[in-house]
Formats: structure tokens, C-alpha cells, sequence
């Protein structure tokens, strides 16, 4: 039985061809000049009456008004050209933030227009956006008109009115005046403006709309592109902070850990070691039960050392990659672990780090507070990111908030470019998710 994504598969539409995506943009950019030719006379001529008669009626103030009306015309028609220019360029410009001309006076409303520099680039455009509409228009004109007439001649030929002294074209040139080397000629000329339509149309649409994108959009684009900047750079302290604060929580709770496990077991293991050399020449029974109770405390001081070091890359993650690695870790796990770990290649040394670490921090948490009795771990790569998932059974609440042990994790995530996710329902298990920039 085929599946959901087969049949969508199956039943999804086809790519056009490159003949139809050739045409179709033949048709937009046709449409656009043709538009563009009666919207540039129809704007030429209120933007240029309306500026010329505000600046003539600003000495009796009159003229302010009439400019201000005359700008707010202009943005819309600067509106209008945004919306059709997407048709020729293939994808949205940007819209510009004009100043908001409500307010509670009555010149302040007046003079704002006046004081945007993104109307007056509308006016400029109303004003002068006639220049390359004619001639485009011109040439989209004339080629559309040489390609419909040249190849359609043998169909019209005949209600040409032909009188003794009417000489042809072919016989003005010295093809003679026969009528089927008067076809052939009209054929050619028809074929020569047919095969270059698209490159010319397509030429002079791109100048038009070029224009208008030039004044209409270039300050809003210059901004968009600040405003991009500055969201990289505030993500990049961001990610710096978090790394900071990531690697601080690590180093607080490695240097706790040390001084609440190890470090006072070594002081007993040299206390007890201390006390079984004085007991040897006076009671040798209780210096054996001292040094072995001092053995006990050395491979408990080992396992708690290897605990800690979990929370450092271990060398098999560097050799041998990220599954070796996931493998060992759930074979350490007090927890059982069912993994779930393709075989990956290579990635860059933080992302493995990273993903290594959640994973260990992970299984950590669940085995001190999850009570559970079985944790899932799987790993799943896609083209631009790795995605980890670890569930389990246990009572859940688990929270991400400061103050929580995945507060740590989070930064870490975060230091990495990455987002993590948190479902934990009481009494309903918990799932984290993470998801790896690579």
C-alpha cells in the first residue's frame, strides 16, 4: 500500500517546461510595459502639475497643502509600481516605512511628507518614470508588431492595395516584386523579430522596472539589509553570552562536584592511610581492616572521577565519532538506553561536542530525578542541521527556566547556534529536543 508521500508524489504537479516559463515571463513582462506606458503618462502629469502649481502657491501657503497632496499621490502610485515590479524582478522588493502623517496639528500633518525622504523619491519617480516607459513601450511595440505581422504576411498579403506606381519594399532593395519572394522576405523579417521577442521584451522590462526599484525600494532595502546586520550581530553576542555562561555553570558545577566527592574522599583515603602506618607496629589487624577500608574509598574516588569526566569530550569521541561515542554513553547509563544511531559522518568538532554533551547531561538528569525505567536516544541528520531526540518514561515536570538543571543545557544549545525543546507533562514522561545547526 503506497504511502501518504507517495501519492502526494504522484499527484503533485509537474515543473513547467522551460518553453512554457519562457513564455509565461514573455507575457509578464508585455503586460508590465504595456501597463506601464499609460501609468507613466497618467503620472507625469499630476506629479508634474501638482509640483509645479504647490511651489508657485507656497508664497500664499496654499502651496504647502497642494504639495502634500501631491506627495501622498505619488506614494501611491510608487505603491502600485512596487506590486507590478514583482512580476518582472521574480520576487518582492521591500516596502519602505514612510512617517506617519496623522498627528494632532494641522501643519505637523502637513510638513511630515514634506520632511520623508522616501516621497520625494516617489515624486522624482512619477515624475521622470515616463522616459523609460516610452521607450519601452517603443521597442515592445514594434517587435511584438514585426513578429505578428512578418510571420501572419501570407494571410494578409492579398488586401494589400498594389497600384502601378505602389512600389514594394522587396523591390526597393533589389529582391525584385515577385509575390513569393515578397512572402519569403516578410517571413524572414517576421522570424528575425520573433526569435529575438523574449531577450528584447525582457531587455527593456528590466530597465523600466530597474528605475522604479532604483528609487522606489533602494532606501528600504539598505535597511532591511541594516536590520539583518544587526540581528547577526545580536545573535552572535547572544550565542557568545550563552557560551560564557555555559562554560561557567560547567566549570562552578565540575569544581563543586570535585569538592564534594573526590576531594574529600582523597582527605579520608590520607587520613586512613595515616592512621593504618602508626597502627601497623601496634595492632596489625587494624591497619589491614584501615587499608582496606582505604582501598574501598580509592575505587569509589575513581568512580566518581570517571563520572566527572563524562562532562569532558572523551578521546573516543575525537577518534572514533559521534555513535561510538552515544554507544558508550548508554552502555554507562544506570538507566537502560535504546539508541536509535545511523551511522554519521564526520561533523565539526563543536557540533559533536555539543550534541555529545546534551546527550550525557540527558541521561544524567533522568537517572537523578526521572525515576524512569527506559530512556530512547536518537540522532537524525538532515541536509542543514542534527536533530536530537531523548524521551523517557518517568514522572516528568522537567523545566528549562533558570534555576533548573537544563538551564546549563540550554546555554550550551543556544552557544552552539542551535534551539532546544522541552515537553515534560507531570506524570507523563519527558522529551527534550535539539535541534543543531551543521
Amino acid at each position: 500500500m503506497p504511502s501518504v508521500d507517495d501519492m502526494t508524489a504522484t499527484y503533485a504537479p509537474a515543473a513547467p517546461s522551460p518553453v512554457v516559463r519562457v513564455l509565461r515571463q514573455l507575457v509578464r513582462d508585455s503586460r508590465y510595459v504595456l501597463l506601464g506606458f499609460p501609468l507613466g503618462l497618467l503620472a507625469v502629469v499630476l506629479t508634474m502639475v501638482g509640483f509645479f502649481l504647490g511651489i508657485g502657491l507656497t508664497v500664499i501657503w496654499i502651496g504647502l497643502p497642494v504639495l502634500m497632496v501631491t506627495l501622498l499621490l505619488a506614494r501611491g502610485l510608487a505603491t502600485v509600481e512596487r506590486f507590478r515590479i514583482r512580476s518582472v524582478l521574480g520576487r518582492d522588493v521591500p516596502q519602505p516605512r514612510y512617517k506617519q502623517v496623522i498627528g494632532p496639528r494641522f501643519w505637523r500633518r502637513i510638513f511630515r511628507p514634506l520632511s520623508d525622504p522616501q516621497c520625494w523619491f516617489d515624486l522624482l519617480h512619477g515624475m521622470f518614470r515616463f522616459i523609460p516607459s516610452t521607450i519601452a513601450f517603443s521597442f515592445v511595440v514594434t517587435w511584438w508588431a514585426g513578429a505578428i505581422g512578418g510571420l501572419t504576411f501570407p494571410l494578409w498579403d492579398w488586401s494589400i492595395y498594389r497600384g502601378p506606381d505602389n512600389t514594394d519594399l522587396p523591390e526597393l532593395i533589389g529582391l525584385g516584386d515577385a509575390a513569393a519572394t515578397r512572402i519569403i522576405f516578410y517571413l524572414a523579417v517576421g522570424a528575425f523579430f520573433a526569435a529575438t521577442l523574449y531577450p528584447v521584451v525582457r531587455g527593456v522590462a528590466l530597465i523600466e522596472a530597474g528605475f522604479a526599484r532604483a528609487l522606489l525600494s533602494t532606501i528600504a532595502e539598505l535597511r532591511q539589509q541594516v536590520a539583518e546586520a544587526q540581528d547577526e550581530r545580536d545573535t552572535a553576542r547572544a550565542q557568545k553570552v550563552a557560551a560564557v555562561s555555559a562554560e561557567a555553570t560547567a566549570l562552578r558545577r565540575l569544581e563543586r562536584d570535585i569538592h564534594d566527592g573526590p576531594q574529600q574522599r582523597l582527605v579520608r583515603l590520607a587520613m586512613d592511610l595515616g592512621r593504618a602506618e602508626q597502627q601497623f607496629t601496634t595492632d596489625p589487624e587494624a591497619a589491614r581492616a584501615t587499608v582496606a577500608e582505604a582501598l574501598t574509598q580509592t575505587r569509589e574516588t575513581l568512580d566518581e572521577l570517571r563520572a566527572l569526566s563524562r562532562g569532558i569530550a572523551p578521546p573516543i569521541l575525537v577518534d572514533r565519532g559521534l555513535r561510538a561515542a552515544l554507544t558508550a554513553l548508554a552502555g554507562r547509563s544506570t538507566v537502560p538506553v535504546d539508541l536509535d544511531a545511523p551511522e554519521l559522518d564526520r561533523m565539526e568538532p563543536t557540533v559533536e561536542s555539543t550534541a555529545y554533551f546534551v546527550v550525557a547531561e540527558a541521561l544524567t538528569n533522568v537517572a537523578k530525578h526521572s525515576h524512569a525505567t527506559e530512556v530512547q536516544v536518537s540522532l537524525q541528520r538532515s541536509i542543514d542541521g542534527l536533530m536530537i531526540t531523548v524521551t523517557d518514561d518517568g514522572v516528568g515536570g522537567a523545566s528549562p527556566a533558570k534555576g533548573h538543571g537544563l538551564a546549563g543545557l540550554m546555554d550550551r544549545v543556544h552557544a552552539a547556534g542551535g534551539v532546544l525543546s522541552v515537553v515534560s507533562p507531570e506524570g507523563a514522561g519527558t522529551t527534550l529536543t535539539v535541534a543543531l545547526p551543521v
